[in-house]
């Protein structure tokens, strides 16, 4: 089970330096001292990674947040019908909410800082505290909740970046080091290894490329340093898998190439420019690979290509087998989904596809992706007061493919009146299966015509007529 993103943290890699020493202590000193890295050894021989934190943990911040919730003492208050009834006021309570979080400077000069986008997400106030004790207010330059990252900057001096690492040299089995504030104690370090590379489809983010780790990350540790024992940032601290609440050495860090794209981004533009391809994809299976004459893990199966997009304008047709990106070998939807949606609008894909038996090269330009979310009266007036965002088709459920989800319904609105709720997804509209806002779009004729929906809502499916 995944955590909520707030209390998505924690764990010990048994034994860490314990086990260091005790593998020094097996080997030869002079052997084992040859494998470990410089930053590893203090004067004497002895197995230490304090220089390397001492010249790090500077780089790394703690940041505090206030937000103002305003709040109705009985949900029924909400209702504006109920208050008139009953000749209630709207008399609106207030109250602060605080979170603890991490971040890492990454521009020194600058002042940018970097943390996941939920450690600051509908903050009014947030502060950064640095290691020697100094506190600032901090900026939001721009955020992503996509990948979960946000940039921050700071107006401070004499501050320390930490360096980046290279992204294509981080291996399974390396050390790292998890620096962050849990729990609001301060900075703390724990340490473990990269327990896996290339994570994705936990349902975490909507782009997954994580790193794996064993150290220990608790709530407080989001936005915090995943650092090699160079002292070079490998990735920051997101999210953890725990059965309730707790860690079982199962965390997760956004990886450094992924933290770079997005970073440069968000400082550039103050958002994301992500593109889009137009394609629905899906994983070849092993039936697939048979029906298709392929390896099966080779490639991306491409279901349905939306019509006037960039790959339909590139060529791409429905059946082709995508077997890499930019001479990037592609096995699984995730890493093809990855590889767009790091694109820039105006970038070219160069594509190798499988189509009848022959390999094709077609290159297609990105194009500045649609809203994830579309105001329903843009559709169809009979869906106003409802806000819509595609719905993910899902792997292991044939019968769910996508679909449109209301994200959010103005109360006592049209759409509200009919029935519709906050999380329900529309998977035909006018007897027509709907897989996304475009087929939604296409399947109202007029947008003052009666719509008749079929709605999946969570274990259980209905009809709903809007006149």
């Amino acid at each position: 089970m995944i955590n909520n993103k707030r209390t998505k943290i924690r764990n010990v890699f048994a034994g860490s330096l314990a086990s260091l020493l005790l593998i020094v202590g097996i080997f030869s000193t002079v052997s084992a001292q040859a494998g470990l890295p410089l930053s590893v050894l203090a004067q004497g021989g002895e197995p230490t990674i304090a220089p390397m934190l001492e010249k790090t943990m500077p780089g790394v911040v703690n940041i505090s947040t206030l937000t103002h919730i305003r709040t109705q003492e009985n949900p029924l208050f909400n209702d504006p019908f109920f208050r008139q009834y009953f000749n209630i006021p709207d008399q609106p309570t207030e109250h602060d909410a605080q979170s603890l979080g991490s971040g890492v400077i990454v521009d020194a000069d600058k002042g940018y800082i970097v943390t996941n986008n939920h450690v600051i997400a509908k903050a009014d106030e947030i502060q950064v505290t640095l290691r020697d004790g100094r506190s600032f207010k901090a900026k939001v330059i721009g955020a992503d909740p996509g990948v979960d990252l946000a940039v921050l900057q700071i107006k401070a001096k004499n501050i320390t970046a930490v360096p980046f690492s290279d992204a294509n040299k981080a291996r399974v089995g390396d050390f790292v080091v998890a620096i962050g504030n849990p729990f609001g104690l301060g900075q703390t370090v724990t340490s473990g290894i990269i327990s896996a590379l290339g994570r994705s489809g936990l349902g975490i983010e909507g782009y997954e490329n994580f790193i794996q780790t064993d150290a220990s990350i608790n709530p407080g540790n989001s936005g915090g340093a995943l650092v090699n024992f160079k002292g070079q940032l490998v990735g920051i601290n997101t999210a953890i898998i725990g059965p309730s609440g707790g860690n079982v050495g199962i965390g997760f860090a956004i990886p450094i190439d992924m933290v770079k794209d997005v970073t440069g981004q968000l400082i550039k533009y103050g958002e994301v420019k992500r593109g889009q391809l137009g394609i629905m994809i899906q994983n070849i299976t092993q039936d697939l690979a048979h029906a298709f004459n392929i390896e099966e893990g080779k490639g991306v199966l491409v279901s349905q290509v939306l019509h006037k997009s960039p790959a339909a304008d590139a060529g791409i047709k429905q059946g082709d087998i995508i077997l890499s990106v930019n001479d990037k070998p592609v096995k699984t939807t995730s890493e093809l989904k990855n590889m767009v949606g790091m694109q820039r609008v105006g970038d070219k894909l160069k594509l190798t596809i499988l189509r009848d038996g022959k390999t094709k090269h077609i290159t297609a330009t990105i194009r500045e992706q649609h809203s994830e979310k579309t105001l329903a009266k843009s559709i169809s007036n009979k869906l106003d007061g409802a806000v819509l965002a595609n719905a993910p088709a899902s792997s292991s459920d044939d019968s769910m493919k996508g679909g449109v989800r209301i994200v959010d319904i103005k109360l006592g609105s049209e759409a509200w009146r009919a029935g519709l709720r906050k999380g329900d997804i529309i998977v035909s509209a006018n007897q027509q299966v709907v897989q996304n806002i475009d087929e939604l779009r296409a399947a109202v004729k007029s947008p003052n015509d009666s719509l008749l929906l079929n709605v999946r809502r969570q274990n259980s499916a209905l009809f709903i007529l809007i006149r």
